[in-house]
């Protein structure tokens, strides 16, 4: 595979452009763009440039709205309702939290729901920003379904990713928890088949119900949830969380987040964000860094977002190798 390095802000102009040229409205495509930059920092390729082309295309096809307007309530003090008018995740995220924040900060503890939305990407960027601003950040994300209850074999509900992320003491997460109810994130398999390579086996199953090594089939069929019955609970708890909830479409009748096929999915975001020095004052940086510090001393030992950490200050100084056919694909949108 082909790749050529390019910086972080080589790659959110390269998004920014692509987005607006496909017919995004610069307000829109910026806090994508953003998104984009910092996904490839952390390593997560599979969400970040190669997914450009396909945000393009659902611009271009009426999946999503690029010059939709959010639209904000407050229907209680501690609640705000964001309605994404069916437009990308990010700008009515970005909307929410300029009152969320404040808000958890004010009373202690406040949550946001959106709905009418699409794809937010890496859930763990949203939640990583909460933790930046001092605050426990919780997210839930459903998405089109795609796998299936404990003992049966057609999908109805997605893989549901849920994140966590607890504020350090250098204005970074120092736990970040981002992970989907299935064995691995759907748009790896997609890679995969985008690239004609085999799956290991867990990731996915065929429409019967049994382990595939082919994506292609594992696609047709479903996601093979992270622990057996557990992940399928996981999948479920974010249902309620970022659909139910929200009042956004159920997996079992989104549109897919790939291909042309259906009109906007409509799916939803839920976050919670909590202020520890109101919950457990002085106490929480206190048994956070203990919790932390166990974890670290022991040889080989790590903690969830380490790797991100890591990988986000390499691309910082050095870049990020970026496969050239996404890069092919991106110079077509902007020819």
């Amino acid at each position: 595979m082909e790749t050529r390095t390019l910086t972080l802000t080589e790659i959110e102009d390269l998004a920014f452009r692509a987005l607006v040229a496909a017919g995004t409205t610069e307000a829109n495509a910026r806090p994508l763009a953003v998104a984009t930059a910092a996904t490839e920092a952390d390593g997560v390729a599979s969400h970040g440039l190669a997914y450009i082309p396909i945000y393009c295309e659902h611009v271009q096809c009426g999946k999503v709205d690029g010059a939709a307007k959010p639209v904000l309530d407050r229907p209680r003090s501690g609640l705000i309702t964001v309605d994404a008018a069916t437009g990308f995740a990010h700008s009515a995220i970005d909307m929410g939290f300029d009152a969320l924040i404040p808000a958890a900060k004010e009373q202690g503890i406040a949550a946001l729901a959106i709905r009418n939305s699409y794809n937010c990407g890496v859930l763990g960027y949203h939640t990583h920003r909460l933790a930046q601003a001092g605050l426990v950040g919780l997210g839930f994300t459903n998405a089109p379904a795609s796998i299936a209850p404990s003992g049966g074999s057609k999908p109805v509900i997605g893989t549901n990713p849920f994140s966590v992320a607890v504020p350090g003491t250098d204005g970074q997460p120092a736990v970040l928890i981002d992970q989907s109810a299935s064995t691995i994130a759907k748009s790896e398999v997609m890679k995969h088949a985008r690239e004609g390579k085999p799956i290991p086996v867990g990731w996915a199953l065929d429409a019967d119900g049994n382990p595939t090594t082919d994506p292609n089939v594992g696609l047709k069929g479903s996601m093979a949830p992270s622990g057996g019955y557990k992940g399928v609970g996981i999948a479920l708890l974010t249902e309620i969380m970022a659909a139910a909830l929200t009042g956004a479409t159920l997996g079992i009748h989104a549109s897919p987040f790939s291909g042309t096929a259906g009109g906007p999915p409509k799916t939803g975001q839920f976050f919670i964000a909590i202020d520890p020095a109101a919950a457990a004052q002085d106490m929480f940086a206190e048994n956070i860094s203990a919790l932390v510090g166990a974890i670290h001393s022991q040889d080989g030992a790590h903690l969830p977002g380490d790797g991100r950490r890591a990988k986000r200050i390499a691309a910082e100084t050095e870049g990020v190798a970026v496969n050239t056919a996404t890069l092919d694909k991106i110079a077509a949108i902007l020819a």
